[in-house]
């Protein structure tokens, strides 16, 4: 008998602890690591005949890249100074004399620039063969669909997706991927031996890509200081580096001594002269990275 009381004291006990614990233990969550903040990476990339400087804008993140204009040519630190942006790139193809663009801008659903209204294009007896194909070129385009903001590489006269508004565009060209299209946009014509952009020759260049994901990919070739008169990198190969950077969709921007590329309070440019110094050529618009 005595075993038995024994034994249930012993069971009475067990219960009360087991009973405190359940009671006033801190219950077990499973923790799950943080991920990493979707930010800017800025990298560099050396080049057989230049110097790539970076900028992958992720997918989803807290950055919109949209376009900007000025009335008058102006420095990239100029332009993020006006617009507080984080990065800008050189973007579309302008007029130096005039200063007018030559590339279609629209911001927030208005068609700022029109390349048709720019009389030293237009009135160019050297381009009148070229003009159609001049207002069809490749633009970078930013939809919103739904509440998601969406990026393309399309030609001018395309019509955006079903589903999505047509908010920001800036052109240049040519394509550079899914294929490279020099003859269709106007900057190459193999009968005439007419080459616009010295396509196969190495140059300061400008690019913007857009991965699989979604991801915008700003890209900016630099000449090399010790080689100027024979560094940068022809549109065939820039082409070939997007690839290696993700891009399925790219296009090239305005190049020679318009490229230049600001980030992180320092700005890089793109052409050097005959003795190795960068030529701060100021533009007309560019791309903006900006906290939305």
């Amino acid at each position: 008998m005595r075993k038995i009381k024994l034994l249930a004291l012993v069971l009475i006990s067990l219960a009360m602890v087991l009973w405190f614990n359940l009671r006033f233990s801190t219950p077990s969550i499973p923790t799950v690591a943080s991920l990493p903040p979707k930010t800017i990476r800025y990298f560099e990339r050396t080049l057989p005949q230049g110097i790539a400087h970076i900028l992958l804008i992720p997918a989803n993140s807290k950055f919109l890249v949209t376009p900007a204009l000025s009335q008058k040519v102006t420095t990239v630190e100029e332009f993020a100074q006006k617009h507080q942006a984080v990065a800008i790139l050189n973007a579309g193809f302008f007029d130096p004399v005039n200063q007018k663009s030559t590339s279609y801008v629209i911001i927030h659903g208005k068609l700022v620039a029109d390349p048709k209204e720019n009389e030293r294009l237009v009135n160019n007896p050297n381009l009148k063969p070229y003009l159609s194909q001049i207002f069809n070129r490749a633009e970078f385009r930013r939809y919103l669909c739904g509440q998601t903001n969406r990026y393309s590489i399309a030609l001018h006269s395309q019509s955006p997706p079903a589903g999505c508004q047509f908010v920001d565009a800036i052109g240049a060209g040519p394509s550079l991927l899914p294929k490279l299209t020099l003859a269709k946009e106007g900057f190459v014509d193999n009968t005439s031996k007419r080459d616009a952009l010295g396509s196969n020759q190495p140059n300061a260049r400008t690019a913007v890509g857009i991965t699989r994901d979604g991801s915008v990919v700003l890209v900016m070739v630099a000449q090399k200081p010790s080689a100027p008169a024979h560094s940068g990198i022809s549109l065939p190969a820039l082409t070939d580096f997007m690839k290696t950077l993700g891009a399925d969709q790219a296009m090239n921007l305005d190049g020679g001594s318009s490229s230049s590329l600001y980030y992180n309070s320092k700005t890089f440019y793109g052409k050097v002269d005959l003795e190795g110094n960068p030529i701060k050529r100021p533009v007309k618009s560019v791309l903006l990275v900006q906290e939305n």
